[in-house]
């Protein structure tokens, strides 16, 4: 199943092109929740919600709505995966007020962070094995044999990542859930994505998990709602092509002269 969103649900630049004027921002998430099946959490990156906001999200979305949790800097890019315990036991119990609603928490890594195999074991080995995690690494040191058996020995899925409309990682599957963040495309107006770029992506997704396991698609080109268009497209173009896709904004449109 292609479980598709957007990193983030919380732009006020959506209102009008997204959200109606009419509809206030604390009813964002729920308006949001009713047209798409997941959501990537980006704030907790920079300050981690209080476990009540947590289950305040929960109680306000759909019971099959799904939450990926970006972990915090302080783990990933201030202590750069070091002394792990602390900071995921407060991501997991915060993060425990969604219930089943909690999908993988995702590790970005700093772009000037080099492999590392052995922090990255320890992190991974702090997580409980049911708990699933994607790691976006950013630096190309990390595209090798002994990081991707890392990565396949916790469980731990490779964050597929594009940008330009081309794979900036290696496009390997290393657990059952899949992951890809769509950064930026070149299509007109930016930061579109175009159809082709789309069309390549499913392409990707079906032959390395098929029509079985989950794979989490967010877009991250928010400006001026090109995520939300790129997300439907997506999830269209997978129904066109006859892959199991969750509910999208079917027939929304970024309004002609607003992006």
């Amino acid at each position: 199943m292609i479980i598709v969103g957007t990193s983030g649900w919380q732009y006020r630049d959506w209102r009008g092109r997204f959200y109606p004027p009419d509809v206030p921002q604390k009813a964002w998430l729920e308006f949001y929740a009713e047209r798409f099946a997941a959501v990537e959490v980006n704030n907790s990156f920079y300050r981690l919600p209080e476990r009540d906001t947590f289950a305040g999200w929960r109680e306000a979305t759909p019971d099959d709505f799904r939450f990926v949790i970006k972990a915090s800097r302080y783990l990933t890019h201030i202590r750069r995966l070091r002394e792990p315990a602390e900071p995921v036991a407060r991501l997991l119990e915060r993060s425990d007020g969604l219930g089943a609603k909690r999908g993988p928490i995702l590790l970005q890594l700093p772009p000037t962070l080099r492999a590392d195999a052995g922090a990255l074991r320890e992190v991974l080995g702090a997580f409980p094995r049911h708990v699933p995690v994607a790691v976006e690494p950013r630096h190309a040191s990390w595209w090798t044999p002994t990081v991707r058996d890392v990565l396949r020995e916790y469980g731990a899925t490779l964050c597929w990542a594009d940008r330009g409309g081309r794979p900036v990682t290696p496009l390997w599957r290393t657990a059952d859930v899949g992951y890809l963040r769509m950064h930026t495309g070149r299509a007109t107006p930016r930061p579109r994505y175009g159809a082709a770029a789309l069309r390549h992506w499913l392409e990707r997704i079906a032959e390395a998990y098929g029509d079985g396991p989950d794979v989490f698609v967010f877009f991250n080109n928010d400006p001026g709602g090109a995520a939300i268009a790129d997300a439907v497209a997506l999830a269209a173009a997978a129904e066109r092509a006859g892959l199991p896709v969750t509910r999208y904004a079917r027939g929304y449109r970024v309004p002609t002269g607003r992006a």
